[in-house]
């Protein structure tokens, strides 16, 4: 068997249904909306088709019954609970448009479908999708060993994701045309030098190979 058999042999075992779970970071409108608070960034996840592959994986996963689970980072419109440590909170305090629990702002951006089966986790605090949150109990409740982590930002929150699932005994995949960070050329970057020494990188067609089902009647859908 060749070399690239294999790798597509490994990627097949890796994402087996009924040990898979796809997990969307920050994939909220107020981050990559047509309102978000962090308008390059948007565009970003837009204009290089990650948010639209992102939406792929997640149709596929709905068709092929592997489980779906939205990260989604909020604030408290007071504040409380919320990091004051870094930079990075402080000007996002600052910002126009807030990601307020119960806002517009922190719903599912389109074209992202949330199937009645997903999974929301929802988090006023820190900088991980997975550390200090549900997210850990949850696949591990579901069975899960394998994580594909996409969404954004290939900067701070899906690195992040994709150590503490390494931390915690995951096998993490990454469809690396389902990340997006700025400035666009940082996110190969990062790939290349960072997320390929600890995780298995692929694209979006790869994963859909892989979860390649019959169709069947599609379930309910709805915005987080």
């Amino acid at each position: 068997m060749g070399q690239g058999n294999r790798r597509r042999e490994l990627l097949r075992e890796q994402l087996a249904p009924d040990g898979a779970v796809l997990l969307t970071v920050e994939c909220q409108q107020g981050v990559v909306g047509s309102d978000s608070a962090l308008p390059e960034l948007a565009a970003v996840a837009r204009s290089s088709g990650a948010l639209h592959n992102v939406a792929r994986l997640v149709a596929a996963a709905h068709e092929a019954d592997v489980q779906v689970l939205h990260a989604v980072a909020e604030r408290r419109p007071d504040g409380r609970g919320a990091n004051h440590n870094a930079r990075l909170f402080r000007a996002a305090a600052r910002l126009p448009v807030q990601q307020h629990t119960g806002s517009t702002a922190v719903r599912i951006a389109a074209p992202i479908e949330v199937a009645e089966q997903d999974l929301v986790v929802r988090r006023l605090h820190g900088l991980s999708p997975i550390a200090g949150t549900d997210v850990d109990p949850l696949l591990r409740n579901l069975g899960c060993r394998t994580l594909v982590v996409t969404g954004v930002s290939a900067n701070v929150a899906v690195p992040n994701a994709v150590f503490d699932a390494v931390n915690l005994g995951y096998t993490v995949v990454v469809p690396a045309d389902a990340i997006a960070g700025v400035p666009a050329d940082y996110t190969p970057a990062m790939i290349r030098n960072t997320l390929a020494l600890v995780a298995t990188i692929a694209t979006t067609d790869d994963v859909l190979g892989c979860w390649k089902a019959p169709r069947r009647a599609a379930p309910g859908v709805s915005r987080a």
